[in-house]
């Protein structure tokens, strides 16, 4: 890999991190047309540099996650951003669960990557068709229930799997549940920040054992400096978006790249 490489694959995961194309899926088709073997050292890359998507989200929503960590702190009070928070915590733990026993598992499915992109960018579309054709979308966060987040956290953990679309999965949860699309967005947003710092900070542990380690990190750095920047406009037109139309118009893109990603498979 080289710096160029790994600048393009932050502009990619910058971009499809929050739109709801599946993130994994087109870093993982980036990776096959740049010619990067799969490895560990890949893996590596592919997860840490969502660590700079996760900046996008703290630069973006940084009163709001302020507000619901002085909520959750205040145990005396109840108010709607400690109901947040603790929505959030609920929707957090099965996919931290599925994560640490489905390690080795998705690590695996890491070495088909062109395979596994274009399933994932189907199930992408079937999800976001559904959750646009079948739901009513008239809820907003402030009735939320915990069966809502628990509803939202077991389907984030499709997004566990490579080239399932993170946002995808859990936007579409949302409004499985009734909520409406800039609601649904929001809470899936907010709720990544835990599974995304887990799964960085676990394959960290990873990294620091790697013995060219000097070699890699100025490639992180980056890929992540670019996932940051791209990732902060990316959440700013997806929110502004979905405010006036629905996602049709994404499930259609998953539905043609991952049929052509299977045909050049």
């Amino acid at each position: 890999m080289t710096f160029f490489h790994a600048f393009l694959l932050g502009i990619v995961q910058g971009l499809t991190e929050f739109i709801p194309v599946s993130s994994t899926a087109h870093l993982l088709i980036g990776q096959r047309l740049l010619g990067l073997p799969a490895s560990d050292a890949m893996f590596s890359f592919l997860v840490i540099v969502q660590l700079g998507t996760l900046v996008s989200l703290f630069v973006f929503y940084w009163k709001d996650l302020l507000s619901i960590a002085r909520a959750v702190l205040n145990f005396r009070q109840s108010t709607p951003e400690r109901n947040v928070g603790t929505y959030i915590i609920v929707a957090t733990i099965p996919a931290l669960i599925a994560g640490y026993l489905l390690k080795d598992a998705v690590e695996t499915l890491f070495k088909q990557p062109m395979l596994q992109a274009s399933i994932r960018l189907f199930t992408a579309a079937v999800l976001l068709t559904l959750a646009e054709w079948l739901t009513k979308k008239n809820r907003t966060l402030n009735s939320m229930t915990w069966l809502d987040a628990l509803f939202v956290g077991i389907m984030q953990i499709i997004s566990v799997f490579p080239g399932a679309s993170r946002s995808g999965t859990t936007i579409s949860g949302g409004m499985f549940r009734g909520f409406d699309r800039p609601s649904a967005a929001r809470f899936a947003f907010l709720m990544s920040v835990p599974v995304m710092l887990a799964a960085g900070g676990y394959e960290m542990l990873d990294i620091l054992q790697m013995p060219n380690l000097g070699e890699f990190l100025p490639l992180l750095a980056v890929g992540f400096i670019a996932a940051a920047i791209v990732g902060w406009f990316a959440i700013k037109w997806l929110i502004e978006y979905l405010s006036k139309r629905s996602l049709y118009v994404f499930a259609a893109y998953c539905a043609v790249v991952g049929t052509i990603v299977l045909f050049l498979k």
